[in-house]
């Protein structure tokens, strides 16, 4: 059904290995990351195998936000009405029902814990943002650390990491799974820059590696409406699981999910906050013309503005927006990159965007009028002089689908039976997103990715006795 790098599945007796570890984690970005510190608390030993020299995956090209309902911080912050049902009920608002149930309820019920946890035992200090709600959200419950980047999330993930002592392999390719005749995973078999071939064996592994989002061939199969998307993902997103998973026989869920983003910049390559958009910003096309309600959501978003004349879109806002879009660091690199343009009228706006003046000028009219326009969204307050205008298209964030798993992080197989000892989250799993792209709910991804490796870890180490009680 897929094409990709190779990967294999291989079995035998034993591993045959120079090192056995408990637990052996393939990926380490958030998802791995948390989980390894989720076992480390357990008192379970692991350790992280990462392709790449520094581990980064897609949390690091992200904003780095993270939903969760009933945390320490959103208590802080005087907001007390949320619950994990009332966050389970908007994920499957935005998904339309189509989001598995079980997984909807357990990563609702468990982000607040792990968040938590990460704060207390670990030192990340998340701030939530209470400025405006984002798309789908009936609650302020989006958390990120102080800079408000993936990047800075991911550093402090390895900080923690590294104060823990947790072994972390770097350049270290998995390519083979090693199973018995049971189906029980008994090791890995991975790559090194110089060629050497290496096999960690381990008591569990958890897939944390990525989607298929950077493997074109699966995603003109399986995103075709992507297929010519600019991918603003990890390249290392080349869809490993699902290859190892169809080895397996294994049961794979939603892979018509994804996160799109309608905010890429173009032709810098960064991504601009959809936040102005919640707030009053706009997207028109060439022609200067609204052609979607914004505030629906950012992953749908990219499919609105790819089918634009030219693929493109512009941002329009002004300067109480641009205040607001100058608190985001991904917005500030775009400006600093010669992203925004500065215009002082309607006819420079015009001129700007390449459309007719008196088209624009209706356009921004109808945002003063009492009638709501077609599409049902209703201003606040229209926009005004002067203006500002960045050039966007449509892109490809990271995939949704993935293994099915148990809602602890078991791999199914196709006849819904769990493996003992395989778990996948994150990327490399299902999520909660349902299997079209309107169904991503804001911060889907590292929901997920978070909430799937603290549970995972938490399976794993009811699995296998404490490796650190005897030291």
């Amino acid at each position: 059904m897929t094409a990709g790098p190779s990967r294999h599945i291989r079995r035998a007796a034993q591993a045959e290995a120079d090192v056995h570890v408990p637990v052996a984690i393939v990926g380490g970005g958030a998802c791995g990351l948390t989980a390894a510190l989720m076992l480390s608390d357990a008192g379970v030993d692991c350790v992280v195998l990462e392709r790449d020299a520094l581990p980064s995956g897609s949390t690091a090209l992200s904003s780095g936000f993270i939903p969760a309902p009933g945390t320490r911080t959103q208590r802080a912050h005087g907001v007390l009405g949320d619950s994990a049902e009332r966050f389970a009920a908007d994920i499957q608002a935005k998904a339309h029902g189509r989001a598995a149930p079980a997984l909807v309820e357990a990563y609702a019920a468990s982000i607040g814990p792990a968040l938590d946890a990460l704060q207390e035992r670990h030192g990340l200090q998340w701030l939530l943002l209470d400025g405006f709600l984002y798309p789908g959200h009936s609650v302020h419950r989006m958390h990120a650390l102080p800079q408000k980047t993936g990047a800075s999330l991911m550093a402090a993930l390895q900080a923690a990491v590294e104060a823990a002592g947790i072994p972390v392999l770097t350049q270290a390719l998995v390519d083979t799974l090693v199973l018995d005749a049971e189906d029980r995973v008994i090791g890995v078999d991975y790559s090194r820059p110089d060629g050497r071939r290496e096999t960690l064996g381990c008591d569990a592994l958890l897939l944390a590696c990525n989607g298929f989002g950077g493997n074109p061939e699966m995603v003109r199969t399986l995103l075709p409406e992507m297929a010519e998307a600019s991918f603003g993902g990890h390249a290392g997103n080349d869809g490993s699981a699902i290859l190892w998973g169809e080895a397996l026989g294994a049961r794979l869920r939603d892979l018509g999910g994804y996160q799109g983003h309608g905010s890429w910049v173009t032709p810098q390559g960064a991504l601009m906050s959809w936040a102005v958009m919640m707030e009053g910003g706009v997207q028109l096309n060439r022609e200067g013309r609204r052609f979607h309600d914004e505030t629906e959501g950012y992953s749908e978003a990219a499919v609105h503005v790819l089918a634009q004349p030219g693929g493109i879109a512009w941002n329009v806002f002004d300067a109480p927006l641009l205040a607001l879009a100058r608190g985001f660091p991904d917005f500030c690199e775009a400006e600093a990159a010669g992203a925004l343009r500065r215009c002082e009228s309607v006819a420079a706006l015009a001129d700007c965007i390449g459309c007719e003046p008196s088209v624009l000028q209706a356009t921004l009219d109808a945002m003063r009028a009492g009638t709501p326009p077609p599409d049902g969204r209703v201003f606040a307050r229209a926009l005004e002089a002067p203006y500002f205008a960045v050039k966007v298209t449509g892109a490809l964030f990271h995939t949704q689908g993935g293994l099915d798993t148990a809602p602890d992080m078991r791999v199914l197989r196709k006849d819904g039976t769990p493996f003992a000892n395989l778990f996948a989250a994150g990327g490399a799993a299902g999520g909660v997103s349902g299997d079209a792209v309107w169904g991503y709910l804001s911060g889907n991804g590292l929901l997920s990715a978070v909430a799937g490796g603290y549970i995972a870890a938490h399976t794993a180490a009811a699995l296998i006795p404490s490796t650190k009680a005897s030291r």
